[in-house]
């Protein structure tokens, strides 16, 4: 699998980031054989989040193993200093090592947001101690939503984060102002040499129907060649060093298949099987999280 920096973190991170919100809600078994999958299909960077169910308790068992072959991310959700002190200490228990190589502010996804995070006792001065501690290697931001990338534009002015995750794929960039807003972040990131990270590569739309297929809280592509469309697209932006997989397992062979095989992608091929989907769109229009 294809390796790119991550920014001036300098570490070879798999275009392929393990999106461990898939492990929310499995057993131990069913993570086990998704984090083979993932080690044998040449993943070396591992993304979870204390809000993420049992995900951090489904890696810990594996960091005796492997903390040293891999990147190891999380985040916490709080926005005030303390709480979020206690969800880094705790994460580091429930993922059974005593040092991450990220710790990133969760779901910052508006200046609202981010005011609470980077202001005087957010959580960012947590994250600060962690680091300054020997507890985490660097920091990071993440964020969902339409301003997310305006966001973090914004963020990087305000703290130099090591990485930024923010959403990008087909269907947003054929939205002219969105398409603006993260080619603006993506300039800031390689100015400021930032690892830029993308989330939702094979989201379709959102659900349309109660009885939802997958345990993601959108609609995926789960047909190859959509699939497969969608990753070459967003790989194809060489400011991009990896993309997160989808929160749901069984998507995880897709994923792989689609990185393998992204070489025979063209944009005239790409553009024929997305622009001929159905119903297309953003996934936070109304987002339920």
């Amino acid at each position: 699998m294809e390796t790119r920096r991550l920014g001036r973190l300098g570490h070879q991170s798999s275009v392929l980031i393990y999106g461990a919100a898939a492990l929310a809600e499995v057993t131990q078994e069913v993570a086990d054989q998704s984090i083979q999958e993932a080690l044998d299909a040449g993943i070396n960077h591992f993304d979870t989040a204390a809000s993420y169910g049992e995900a951090e308790l489904r890696l810990g068992p594996w960091m005796p193993r492997i903390r040293d072959q891999i990147f190891l991310a999380t985040k916490t959700g709080e926005r005030e200093r303390e709480a979020a002190w206690v969800s880094i200490n705790n994460s580091l228990e429930r993922l059974q090592t005593d040092r991450l190589d990220l710790i990133q502010l969760h779901a910052v996804g508006d200046l609202d947001e981010l005011d609470k995070a980077t202001g005087s006792g957010g959580a960012l001065e947590a994250a600060i101690r962690a680091r300054d501690e020997g507890m985490v290697s660097a920091i990071g931001i993440t964020g969902h939503g339409h301003d997310a990338p305006a966001t973090h534009r914004e963020a990087l002015k305000r703290f130099p984060f090591e990485t930024v995750l923010t959403p990008l794929n087909y269907a947003l960039g054929r939205d002219d102002d969105y398409r603006a807003a993260w080619d603006e972040l993506a300039a800031e990131t390689q100015r400021v040499d930032a690892g830029l990270m993308i989330i939702k590569t094979i989201s379709r739309r959102n659900w349309t129907e109660e009885d939802h297929r997958y345990t993601t809280w959108y609609e995926p592509f789960d047909e190859q060649e959509k699939v497969s469309a969608a990753l070459a697209w967003v790989l194809k932006h060489p400011q991009v060093t990896g993309i997160a997989t989808a929160g749901e397992v069984s998507l995880l062979r897709l994923l792989v298949e689609a990185e393998r095989d992204r070489g025979n992608w063209t944009d005239a091929r790409i553009a024929e099987v997305l622009d001929g989907v159905v119903a297309y769109a953003s996934p936070f229009v109304a987002m339920p999280i």
